[in-house]
């Protein structure tokens, strides 16, 4: 959102503000998880918080959504503290940003500026600067609240008066618009370039396993671990944006395309749902999915239904949807953490701490094993010569034994079905198609 407000090198000083309305309120413990991860989002801006302040909020005020008393004390706050920006965990309306700004003299950013602020400084590839830009758009086109003193209608049209013009907010609505059109079209087109590598990846019979779960879980700690890869790791939320895929091979020539994918949090706004669509598309067309959860985190039964809540807005519950296997992650942290090995791969539910690479092995082995569920074992009789058949059956499939007899190759090779399906096997020396 460039021009609202901009991370500088001196850090703001910042006030947070958390109102809790009476008619949706939450257990203390539950508010008091809500209140620190928003505080988190501010500390992952680069602010400093000077004071937090919760307020508990009998009805919402249509002009402000906080009663006056508590206008004019965070007012005296601002001043006192010498705050900058004035963060509140609650959507605001236009009106109620404008208004508070006015009696706070100060910016005023909700729970969906943050986020979007986050993003923007955090995305890295060329789609996600695009992501974020739609999204920050989206969100600004119904925010133009305004007093323009200056120009407050132009004079427009033919005749000898003239017709009345645009007002500029008009004109500001229409250039917003007209950019989103052009960012849409953009994304678009990388749609259709995911959709192609997609394409390439199922035609070479490669599946592709997703990692989704609430920010800070650990996920690209355990991608990093899996695929020896350096996406960047920190302890903090959303550090992670920018879609990143790997090939991982695992024993017996298997191998899979894993995605580690932006973190969920609690009312991600739908403006960011939206634009990361074709990011997420990448969980939506997985053939499996690991939900990654901090099994050290007190909350992680509330994270884990927001997750699958998220999952739902984007259509990936249900009939035909992929499987979902629970990844139980920082087990350094709680010794006691047990695996569960269930009859089929969604009972299973591991416990691993990608930190340490305790129970990774356990988790290849499942990942193994799901992969060679619908493998086919073929007896092969190759020619000695053959290298080129042989060598397909080491990087493509998992070879059970092998014996030489004179000028033949007799192979037992477990491979997956395309692969299978290159061999001739129709005649008494098989060769590769």
């Amino acid at each position: 959102m460039s021009g609202e407000w901009e991370l500088a090198e001196e850090p703001d000083r910042v006030i947070s503000v958390h109102p809790e309305l009476v008619s949706r309120r939450l257990g203390e413990q539950l508010w008091k998880a809500r209140a620190e991860e928003f505080d988190l989002l501010v500390g992952a801006a680069a602010c400093e918080i000077v004071a937090s302040q919760r307020l508990s909020v009998r009805k919402a005020a249509a002009a402000t959504l906080l009663g006056q008393g508590q206008v004019e004390e965070i007012a005296r706050q601002v001043e006192i503290l010498e705050a900058d920006v004035v963060f509140v965990d609650h959507p605001l309306s236009p009106v109620q940003q404008r208004n508070l700004e006015t009696a706070w003299n100060a910016k005023v950013v909700d729970r969906t500026g943050l986020i979007l602020e986050i993003f923007a400084a955090r995305a890295r590839t060329r789609e996600g600067v695009l992501q974020v830009e739609l999204a920050s758009l989206n969100y600004q086109l119904g925010r133009l609240v305004r007093s323009w003193t200056h120009l407050e209608r132009q004079r427009g049209g033919f005749g000898f008066m003239g017709g009345p013009g645009e007002r500029q907010i008009e004109l500001d609505r229409r250039m917003i618009r007209n950019s989103i059109g052009a960012l849409e079209r953009d994304l678009a087109k990388v749609k259709r370039m995911r959709a192609t590598q997609r394409s390439g990846r199922q035609r070479k019979d490669i599946p592709t396993v997703a990692l989704v779960g609430y920010t800070n879980a650990g996920k690209s700690t355990l991608f990093n671990r899996l695929t020896t890869s350096d996406v960047f790791v920190a302890n903090q939320l959303f550090a992670t944006l920018d879609p990143t895929l790997r090939l991982l091979e695992l024993p017996g020539g298997l191998r899979l395309m894993l995605s580690d994918t932006v973190g969920f949090v609690q009312e991600l706004p739908h403006e960011l749902v939206d634009a990361f669509r074709a990011t997420l598309e990448e969980v939506i067309e997985a053939d499996l999915i690991l939900h990654v959860r901090d099994a050290s985190d007190p909350m992680q039964a509330e994270h884990a239904k927001v997750v699958h809540d998220t999952l739902q807005q984007l259509g990936v519950v249900g009939d035909g949807a992929p499987q979902v296997v629970e990844i139980l992650n920082k087990k350094d942290r709680v010794p006691e953490l047990a695996s569960f090995h269930g009859e089929g791969i969604t009972t299973s539910r591991l416990a691993i701490s990608a930190l340490t690479g305790e129970g990774l092995d356990e988790l290849t082995d499942l990942l193994g094993s799901w992969l060679q569920r619908d493998m086919h074992e073929l007896h092969l009789r190759l020619a000695i010569s053959d290298g080129r058949s042989l060598a397909y059956c080491h990087a493509h499939g998992s070879i059970l034994s092998s014996r030489a007899d004179d000028d033949v190759l007799d192979l037992v090779v477990r491979m997956g079905p395309a692969d299978a399906s290159r061999f001739n096997v129709e005649s008494d020396v098989h060769f590769l198609s």
